[in-house]
């Protein structure tokens, strides 16, 4: 007898569960059919996280620094290049020149890592220490 009422409540257990499904199967909020539909709110999110990656791939993000002594007689390396660009390799390298009585200062546009003006080694190097691995 008291097996018969242990199968009676798993069958009333497993019609429940399988009613519950139904019924969350046809009132799911969001597009689509069935269990995978997801709520409007979620393709929202889906949307403002496209939107976010897109304008962070515009980003200048990826930036290295080379420091160097660009004269012989002096030390400290006090000259430097620095690469700013974005995931295109679109952006710039500016470069100060230290001297011991002024320094100077460039800027090179760098279009898709690579640029129309000639660059020193220095600058090649931020450059490619900018570029993303892998």
């Amino acid at each position: 007898m008291e097996i018969l009422a242990v199968l009676v409540a798993v069958v009333a257990l497993l019609v429940a569960l399988v009613v519950g499904a139904v019924t969350l199967r046809r009132t799911a909020p969001g597009r689509g059919e069935g269990v995978d539909a997801l709520p409007e709110d979620v393709h929202g999110l889906r949307r403002e996280v496209a939107a976010l990656r897109a304008e962070a791939a515009a980003a200048l993000r990826h930036l290295a620094v080379v420091r160097y002594d660009a004269f012989g007689d002096m030390g400290g390396h006090l000259s430097w290049s620095l690469a700013l660009l974005d995931d295109s390799g679109d952006g710039v390298v500016l470069t100060s020149i230290h001297g011991r009585s002024d320094a100077r200062t460039y800027a090179k546009s760098i279009r898709g890592w690579r640029c129309d003006q000639q660059l020193s080694p220095e600058e090649l190097e931020a450059v490619e220490n900018a570029r993303p691995r892998g």
